[in-house]
């Protein structure tokens, strides 16, 4: 999905020293309407000020459950992205992709599509006709400086589910309770999703390198001492070799696990790019644009059903800054 904010913020990342010695912390949404008045409200919890990053994990937007027919559901026409790699993953509802490495794929709940954007690639997504309902979660993660020109490319997967003392668990990206999931990322990197009974405690074995994100879709969550509600982000930081979740009594919760080694590298990250200098943001922008007018085969050729693609917003007057 693209981010569809007109004037977007230029978006940091903080020191991995600054990443290491944080507590763990509660990080709040901030509401951001996409596509116009009847488009949909995300909460977007990655990147804010106080952190951009969890591991490799850069952007979290959390949408729904939406009745499609007061929203209009999504509607994002063709549109960039460099340097990352796109995870869309569903709670309800149903979307339809296409890109401009040929794929053409449906995003159904409980089942993951990875683009890896690399050098750089243009997808679109818009909720089938049939969808009533949307809610799902939107995540980008930002490829290391040696895999970022890699070449673009998609992957689907739907994982089983695993029992753990009655929680049901999806592992969608990396390793988690005996199941490893095969689709390529290029950090170590895990992403799962957790349904709990109430009042359960799930203890999880957990890689002490990464640091730790949970998202909690609904219900009340604790994670690693740090209560949480639906919607906010729960932050662990690296260290710990034992993740603990606890559901409140009173109702079931179901959450986003998201975890990764911290990105030690100095990044850029505007609109739908992620580069390393202010010169190749410029770049890039000029370079969907002219593929906008057809005079560039940049990130691939259209797919005829395209009758529309996003164009970019206008750059800040300001240097774009490097930060990590």
């Amino acid at each position: 999905m693209s981010n569809l904010d007109t004037a977007p913020a230029e978006l940091t990342c903080r020191s991995a020293a600054d990443r290491a010695h944080a507590r763990g912390s509660a990080l709040e949404p901030r509401e951001v309407p996409l596509g116009g008045p009847r488009g949909m409200t995300v909460r977007r919890t990655l990147p804010q000020r106080t952190r951009s990053l969890i591991g490799a994990w850069c952007f979290v937007d959390h949408y729904g459950p939406d009745d499609v027919a007061t929203t209009g559901g999504m509607r994002v026409p063709g549109h960039p992205h460099t340097g990352l790699q796109t995870v869309s993953w569903l709670f309800d509802g149903v979307i339809e992709h296409r890109d401009t490495v040929g794929s053409h794929a449906l995003v159904r709940p409980g089942e993951v599509n990875l683009m890896t954007a690399g050098s750089g690639i243009a997808h679109s997504e818009f909720s089938t006709p049939e969808t009533t309902s949307l809610h799902g979660v939107q995540l980008w993660v930002a490829l290391p400086d040696e895999h970022r020109f890699t070449e673009p490319a998609f992957e689907h997967h739907a994982p089983s589910p695993v029992d753990a003392d009655g929680a049901r668990v999806l592992v969608f990206l990396g390793s988690l309770l005996g199941e490893t999931s095969p689709v390529e990322t290029f950090t170590p990197l895990l992403g799962a999703e957790i349904s709990l009974r109430p009042g359960q405690r799930l203890v999880l074995d957990v890689d002490p390198g990464f640091e730790h994100g949970v998202l909690v879709d609904s219900g009340h969550v604790t994670a690693a001492g740090v209560p949480g509600a639906a919607g906010q982000l729960l932050h662990s930081p690296p260290g710990a070799d034992r993740l603990v979740l606890d559901a409140a009594p009173d109702a079931p919760a179901r959450l986003l696990l998201l975890g990764g080694q911290p990105l030690r590298e100095r990044i850029v990250m505007w609109w739908n790019f992620i580069g390393r200098t202010h010169e190749e943001i410029v770049e890039y922008r000029e370079r969907w644009q002219q593929a906008r007018r057809g005079e560039s085969p940049a990130f691939g050729p259209f797919p005829e059903q395209w009758q529309h693609t996003l164009p970019a917003p206008e750059l800040p007057n300001a240097r774009l800054r490097q930060r990590g």
